[in-house]
C-alpha cells in the first residue's frame, strides 16, 4: 500500500499535465500513488496521462463518465485512494522535489489531521510572480472561516486522524473539506517552507475574484449555516486576506 495518495482532477490541460506529473515523479519521497481523475477532457490530456502511467504504474488514470467539475473528480480519486495520507495537487500546479518528504515529517511531528505549506505563484510560462505566500503556524475551524491560508496544492490529510473524507459539490470544494475536518475539533498546522508552485491561469476555476467571493459567502450560509452577522464578520476578514494574498510585490 502506498503511504501517500495524491488526488488530482484534470480537464483539458494537455500542455501542462506532463510537467505536473514529473514534479511528483521528482519527489525525494517515492512511496506514493498519483490518482488523476480526468473530467472528460476533449484534448490529449487522458492520452498523456495514460502514456506516462504505462511507464510508471504509480501514475493512474481514472476517467469520469461525464463532466461534473473538480469536486466530483477529486471524490473519484479519494474513493480509489489506498494511502493513509491524501495530498492534493491540481493538474496545472507543481511541487518542489522535497515537498512530500518535508511535509510528511512535519505532519507526523505535529500529529496533524491537516497540514499545509507556503508556496509561490507562477504564470503559464513558469515564471515566478510575486512574493512567497507564507502561512500561519496553525488554524482552528473558527480561524479558517476567516482565512485563505490552505492552498489546495499544499494540503495533506492524515486519514487515520481526520476521520472520513468527502468532497461537497460546491465552488471551493477544497475549502469545504478543510472546514469539515477542523469542525470536528482538529487543528491544521502550517509548514512555512517554500515547497509548491501555484499556477495562475486566466481559465482556471478560481481565477475570478468576484465568483470566488460568491462561493465563499454561499459556503458560510448554505454549508456551514452561519448567521448573516457571523457570515459578514468572517467574510470581511476573508476578503481582506484574499486581497493581500493576490498582491504581487
Amino acid at each position: 500500500m502506498p503511504l501517500v495518495s495524491i488526488i488530482t482532477p484534470s480537464w483539458n490541460v494537455e500542455s501542462l499535465i506532463e510537467e505536473t506529473i514529473r514534479s511528483v515523479q521528482s519527489q525525494t519521497f517515492a512511496d506514493w500513488e498519483l490518482l488523476i481523475a480526468d473530467d472528460c477532457s476533449t484534448d490529449a490530456t487522458p492520452a498523456i496521462i495514460a502514456a506516462m502511467g504505462e511507464r510508471d504504474p504509480r501514475v493512474k488514470l481514472m476517467r469520469q463518465v461525464k463532466n461534473g467539475g473538480p469536486a466530483l473528480a477529486r471524490q473519484a480519486s479519494i474513493d480509489a485512494a489506498q494511502g493513509r495520507y491524501l495530498a492534493f495537487l491540481d493538474s496545472d500546479d507543481l511541487w518542489l522535489p522535497e515537498k512530500l518528504e518535508r511535509q510528511l515529517a512535519f505532519a507526523k511531528q505535529k500529529q496533524a489531521a491537516v497540514s499545509y505549506t507556503a508556496f509561490r505563484r507562477i504564470n503559464e510560462t513558469n515564471t515566478v510572480t510575486g512574493r512567497l505566500i507564507e502561512v500561519p503556524a496553525s488554524l482552528t475551524y473558527d480561524q479558517l472561516l476567516k482565512n485563505t491560508a490552505i492552498a489546495t496544492l499544499t494540503a495533506m490529510v492524515d486519514r487515520e486522524i481526520s476521520g472520513s473524507i468527502a468532497m461537497k459539490n460546491e465552488g471551493y470544494d477544497d475549502f469545504c473539506l478543510w472546514l469539515s475536518i477542523l469542525k470536528r475539533g482538529h487543528t491544521a498546522y502550517g509548514l512555512n517552507e517554500d515547497l509548491a508552485r501555484y499556477r495562475v491561469r486566466g481559465s482556471s476555476v478560481s481565477s475570478r475574484p468576484m465568483r470566488s467571493a460568491k462561493w465563499v459567502w454561499q459556503i458560510y450560509r448554505n454549508v456551514e449555516h452561519l448567521s448573516p452577522i457571523r457570515s459578514a464578520w468572517c467574510f470581511a476578514h476573508w476578503g481582506a486576506r484574499a486581497w493581500l494574498k493576490r498582491r504581487e510585490f
